[in-house]
């Protein structure tokens, strides 16, 4: 890797880390020395890349810093590739066409060369056999989530009891044969897992959750001992 590539994928592994990170792990994941990191770190810092932090602390981006079009690696094609036929076969018709549109879009700018091994990129999901189907549009879920709105859910459980809840949105987990809404739930008090193939019916509401969306999903996390890197 050159000292060049090696500084870009600095700034990637800093991107990816919400908080301070420290510089030996920084230097566990580019394979380079202690010393190496801290040199880099320097550099990027004179060319005007917002970074804080000191030896012992921890090293962080701070939010806003764009660099320019970068050419992408194959591995980095690969993943976009994957993952947009994964949500194309896993999601609902509009996410399906948001990720076709996400490759169209990055089709029209790459050169020649790069557009040939999008296109014939040899990696596919498997589509689940039985994949349960959703009564409600999974579009309205997602501005709920967006817009920190409540909503008003008729629900049945696995015995066909239907139940009506006013639940506070946070995130939808993608599974093989099922999707799950993350909720907190006024009626249980406290967080739930509604199977969004088993939601009779949803109406967002105008009320706006009592607390910020990105509060309640770290109580969850800590809860359910998920890391922040994982969502």
């Amino acid at each position: 890797m050159s000292r060049s590539e090696r500084l870009l994928a600095l700034i990637q592994v800093l991107r990816r880390h919400r908080r301070p990170v420290s510089g030996r792990r920084l230097a566990e994941e580019l394979r380079v020395s202690l010393r190496t990191i801290y040199r880099d770190l320097a550099t990027l810092a004179q060319q005007g890349a917002p970074i804080e932090g000191e030896a012992g602390i921890g090293f962080v981006l701070r939010p806003g810093f764009l660099l320019p079009p970068l050419m992408f690696r194959d591995e980095e094609l690969e993943a976009l590739v994957l993952g947009s036929r994964w949500v194309a076969e896993q999601s609902d018709a509009a996410l399906a066409t948001a990720a076709q549109d996400v490759v169209a879009k990055i089709l029209a700018v790459l050169p020649e060369a790069l557009k040939e091994r999008v296109e014939y990129t040899a990696l596919f999901p498997v589509p689940a056999e039985e994949r349960a189907q959703d009564v409600v549009d999974g579009k309205l879920l997602r501005e709920a989530m967006r817009r920190e709105r409540k909503l008003r859910l008729v629900y049945r459980d696995g015995q066909g009891r239907k139940t009506r809840r006013v639940v506070w949105p946070l995130a939808l987990a993608f599974y093989e044969r099922v999707r799950v809404l993350v909720a907190w739930c006024e009626t249980r008090k406290g967080f739930r897992h509604f199977r969004t193939d088993r939601i009779v019916s949803a109406e967002m509401t105008a009320d706006p959750l009592p607390r910020r969306r990105r509060l309640l999903l770290r109580e969850w996390r800590e809860q359910e001992g998920i890391s922040e890197s994982a969502l």
